[in-house]
């Protein structure tokens, strides 16, 4: 069962019972302030037990004033000219604390990610068995058993041929590494065109094939087929607890910007999450 996506008035609200929150990912002007009062019954109704929004500078008062905390920011994320805040309510106290081990776990992992040395992105090298492309309709059916086989469970539906098809069609591009005919790396580059910025999400390695440098290389690959589009800003939402992953971005030259308490329910249960952004 996954997480619904909806809308209140204009905006793009995500939630259900996966993920046990809302996540408010659009915010439209003329919803606010009212929005933040239809949140709190919405997760009332539900018993949800976290509310986190993704929103523009301008709005950061009044969710201050009704209990969000600041979590991550992105600055000139929409248009590279407005700061975008991440802010969470928590309705559960356990939804927001973590223990002295598992916060020394992310500090940790977040000053092994930001001591590695930068690496620029035409220095990227792989065995020449590997070939990168972008994913056609045709590669659907790999790149949903690629996502089995690497993730127990996921906070969208990456699962199901006809979500992959759909969001391909429209506003995600998906790209892969292949050895021969196998599908052994992907990844996708969620774009929001309007807003100039691209979210860089989905990373998953075969098993067997990790320790090559593939995320790397993905990266890289998407970062140079976004920069022939009018975006400006790249940003990720990885797991605190991926040492890969968070090593992958900073050599790439991203900022940490902020750790998302139990926000996503990734591989079995729900983890925080740190945000890396990067302006391009």
């Amino acid at each position: 069962m996954y997480d619904k996506i909806e809308k209140i008035g204009k905006s793009q609200i995500q939630h259900g019972e996966l993920n046990d929150r809302i996540y408010l990912q659009k915010l439209s002007k003329s919803d606010f302030p009212q929005i933040i009062l239809e949140l709190d019954r919405l997760a009332k109704k539900n018993s949800y037990s976290k509310i986190f929004a993704k929103i523009p500078n301008w709005a950061l008062d009044e969710f201050t004033k009704n209990g969000f905390i600041e979590e991550a920011a992105i600055p000139k994320f929409y248009n590279n000219k407005i700061k975008a805040l991440f802010v969470a309510k928590y309705l559960d106290s356990e939804r927001e604390t973590l223990s002295n081990e598992r916060k020394n776990k992310i500090k940790k992992i977040i000053e092994l990610a930001t001591d590695k040395e930068s690496v620029k992105t035409d220095s990227i090298n792989v065995d020449e068995k590997f070939t990168t492309r972008i994913l056609k309709k045709s590669d659907i059916d790999k790149l949903v058993d690629l996502y089995k086989n690497v993730f127990e469970s996921y906070p969208f539906p990456i699962f199901e041929s006809d979500y992959i098809e759909q969001t391909m069609e429209s506003y995600i591009k998906y790209f892969g590494i292949f050895y021969d005919d196998e599908l052994v790396s992907a990844s996708s580059s969620e774009l929001d065109l309007n807003s100039q910025n691209c979210e860089m999400t989905d990373f998953a390695t075969n098993p067997k094939f990790r320790g090559n440098g593939l995320a790397t290389l993905l990266l890289s690959k998407m970062e140079e087929e976004v920069k022939k589009l009018s975006v400006k800003t790249l940003y990720t939402i990885a797991r605190s607890q991926s040492p890969g992953m968070n090593i992958t971005f900073s050599k790439l030259g991203y900022n940490f910007s902020g750790t998302l308490i139990k926000n996503t329910n990734i591989s079995g249960r729900i983890e925080s999450m740190n945000v890396w952004y990067k302006h391009i």
